[in-house]
C-alpha cells in the first residue's frame, strides 16, 4: 500500500514485558508495511492487579482487556495489541479484530525437573492459573497437585525458583518472543496438550469508526494463515462459551492439502474429555474456516449432551 507519510497512531497494550515486546513487534511491522509511526501507552489491567485469587472468581478473560477496550471506546488510543488467547470470544460492539500477526510456536512448554509431564515426580506440584492446562495435565497425571500460579512470565519464573511449585507450564510463543525459550525443560506436543484457541497469535483491535487510512495500514500487517486459524478457533470457543471458566482448547493447522483442526473441552479435574477432529481439503476461506470450527464445536456439544452435561455448552 502507499506510504502514509507522517501519520502516527497511538498503540495501547498491557505493561508486562511480553505485552510490550508484542506491541513493539506490531509497531515495527506497521511502519514497514505502511510508513505509519506510533506512540505507545502501557496499561495495568484489572487482571494484572488481581493476584490473590483465580480469574474464574474475578470475571474471566475480559479482565485483561477491558481497560484497553474502554480506552479505544473513548478514542484515548487508536490501536490495542493483545495476545489473542487472552481475548474474549465476543468483542465489544465498538471494536473489531483488524489484524492477526504471524503465529509463533503455539505449543506449551514445561519448566521444572522434567521435559515431560509423564516424567514429573509422583505427586509433584504443578503451578498454573489456566483451567485448560490444569485439566489437561490432570488427565495425563491425576496424581499431580495443582496450585494457583498468577503473574507475568517473569513473576511465574520467580515463583518457580522460590519453590512454590515443582513445575509450571508456559506458552512457547511468549518465551520465544522474550528470548527465554532456553528456560524450558521441554516443549509439549500439540497432541498431548492441545493449545488454547489463538495461542501464539497477536491480535490487533481497532475502533469500528477508525479512519480508513488506519484500517488499511493495520490490515496490511495481517497474516492470512493466522487469520484463518483465529477465525476457526474462536468460532469453536464462541459456540462452547470459551472463557477462563472453561477448560477448552482448539487448534487449526494449514496443510498442503487444506487444513486440519482439533478442539476439546474437559471437566475441571480432567476426568472427562470431549474431543472432535476434522479436516477441509482445498483452499480455506474465512467462511469455511469458521464453519469448520463451528462443526467441531457442535460435535463436542452433542457428545457432552449425551453424557448429561446440559445442552453441551461448556
Amino acid at each position: 500500500m502507499a506510504d502514509q507519510g507522517s501519520r502516527q497512531a497511538r498503540i495501547g497494550a498491557r505493561g508486562s514485558p511480553l505485552a510490550v515486546a508484542q506491541a513493539d513487534l506490531f509497531a515495527a511491522r506497521l511502519k514497514a508495511a505502511s510508513g505509519v509511526t506510533t506512540s505507545f501507552e502501557a496499561f495495568t489491567t484489572t487482571g494484572d492487579k488481581i493476584q490473590d485469587k483465580p480469574l474464574t472468581e474475578a470475571g474471566g478473560k475480559g479482565l485483561f482487556t477491558k481497560e484497553l477496550d474502554r480506552a479505544q471506546e473513548i478514542h484515548a488510543i487508536d490501536i490495542a495489541v493483545h495476545s489473542l488467547k487472552d481475548m474474549t470470544a465476543n468483542l465489544p460492539e465498538h471494536l473489531y479484530l483488524a489484524a492477526f500477526l504471524p503465529r509463533e510456536d503455539p505449543r506449551d512448554c514445561l519448566l521444572g525437573p522434567s521435559a515431560t509431564i509423564a516424567g514429573l515426580p509422583q505427586g509433584a506440584v504443578l503451578g498454573t492459573s489456566s483451567l485448560r492446562r490444569r485439566a489437561q495435565a490432570l488427565a495425563i497425571r491425576p496424581d499431580l497437585r495443582i496450585v494457583e500460579f498468577r503473574g507475568n512470565v517473569q513473576t511465574r519464573l520467580r515463583k518457580l525458583s522460590e519453590g512454590i511449585a515443582d513445575a509450571t507450564l508456559l506458552a512457547a510463543a511468549g518465551l520465544r518472543r522474550l528470548g527465554m525459550i532456553d528456560r524450558a525443560a521441554g516443549i509439549v506436543g500439540i497432541n498431548e496438550l492441545l493449545p488454547a484457541g489463538g495461542q501464539g497469535i497477536i491480535g490487533v483491535t481497532l475502533h469500528v469508526d477508525a479512519p480508513q487510512w488506519l484500517k488499511d495500514a493495520v490490515a496490511a500487517t495481517g497474516d492470512r494463515s493466522s487469520r484463518l486459524a483465529a477465525l476457526a478457533e474462536r468460532a469453536f470457543m464462541r459456540r462452547l462459551d470459551g472463557s477462563c471458566r472453561t477448560p477448552i482448547a482448539a487448534h487449526l493447522r494449514l496443510t498442503d492439502a487444506g487444513a486440519e483442526m482439533a478442539g476439546e473441552v474437559l471437566t475441571d479435574n480432567g476426568e472427562k474429555r470431549w474431543r472432535a477432529e476434522g479436516a477441509i481439503k482445498g483452499d480455506l476461506t474465512d467462511a469455511t474456516a469458521e464453519a469448520l470450527g463451528l462443526r467441531l464445536a457442535e460435535e463436542v456439544a452433542d457428545a457432552r449432551a449425551v453424557d448429561g452435561f446440559g445442552d453441551g455448552a461448556a
